[in-house]
């Protein structure tokens, strides 16, 4: 896509990227000046950065710096659960689902607004399975137990859409994710949920509206949770780290009022697939924060 007069073309592992004119990533490429983030209205705060100093490694976009770091976020999640023989024909034979009871397991469908981040604002939509951790030889529902205690779970992405070009070539050449750009719309207040992905032919793929429900503020790193997506990169196991500073949110159990509508593209086909039965929470996180760190090798189970 040839750039407008808004937009500079970067070079990302080869490939050529318009990014905005002016934007964090062209005056800083990921190595961001938090002192000029900090004078931006939208952000609360950076204390929860400086915290994380940033590296340069080698990836498979090039050399960078990482973690990417996300300074004002906002997202909603729906969590649902479906039968396990469904889940177990879309994960790879080296991961096992989590097991929620006999023949149920959890899935996702969530969607990220990112007001301001090193890579600049997108948004982005997803459909995840909940896994246990790689190799861990233990009863699944112990380890759904323990990562809700800690706030620490793992999953398999099905879907990854994104609205930007750097953000598509950075999560599936860098990332190993299944990302692809398309339109989406995602609009998150304290009041309403709105989101839409449209598909390759412009009409809806999945779309959601549903109540907000009702926030609580957190100070800043009094409640941290993490993320650990397990991905293949070259063939070989990856698994990638999230952390997510919580700033304001709120879940309904067994929600009301949640209107997930299902249409044709990508996203559907994936949500379908999974034959999700019921959604039994919904997560709101009106005001947040995320470090997202480059990918390493992990090992996993033997497939058989």
């Amino acid at each position: 896509m040839a750039p407008t007069a808004q937009q500079v073309v970067v070079e990302l592992g080869g490939r050529s990227v318009a990014v905005p004119k002016g934007g964090l990533y062209d005056r800083y490429r990921m190595n961001t000046d938090l002192d000029a983030v900090a004078a931006d209205p939208r952000v609360s705060g950076v204390d929860f950065f400086r915290r994380l100093p940033k590296t340069r490694v080698d990836s498979p976009i090039g050399p960078t710096w990482t973690p990417n770091f996300y300074y004002r976020i906002s997202t909603a999640r729906l969590t649902m659960i479906a039968p396990l023989p469904a889940i177990r024909k879309r994960l790879p034979l080296e991961l096992a689902p989590l097991r929620l009871a006999p023949g149920l397991g959890l899935v996702s469908v969530m969607f990220f607004r990112y007001e301001v981040c090193d890579i600049d604002f997108y948004t982005e939509a997803a459909v995840g399975i909940g896994v246990r951790p790689a190799r861990h030889g233990g009863a699944g529902f112990l380890d759904l137990l323990t990562g809700l205690k800690n706030d620490h779970l793992h999953t398999y992405v099905l879907s990854l859409p994104v609205s930007s070009d750097i953000a598509q070539v950075r999560g599936h050449d860098g990332y190993g994710f299944p990302k692809w750009v398309t339109d989406i719309d995602v609009d998150i207040d304290d009041r309403r949920v709105a989101a839409r992905v449209t598909n390759a032919d412009g009409d809806t793929d999945v779309s959601l509206s549903a109540r907000t429900p009702r926030q609580t503020e957190v100070g800043s790193g009094e409640r941290v949770s993490s993320l650990t997506s397990y991905t293949t990169i070259n063939g070989a196991w990856h698994s990638t780290s999230s952390q997510t500073n919580v700033l304001s949110t709120g879940a309904a159990h067994l929600p009301g009022g949640v209107d997930l509508r299902l249409g044709a593209g990508r996203i559907s086909d994936d949500i379908r697939s999974l034959r999700p039965l019921r959604t039994i929470r919904l997560d709101v996180m009106t005001a947040g924060q995320n470090a997202l760190h480059m990918p390493v090798p992990t090992s996993v189970r033997s497939a058989g």
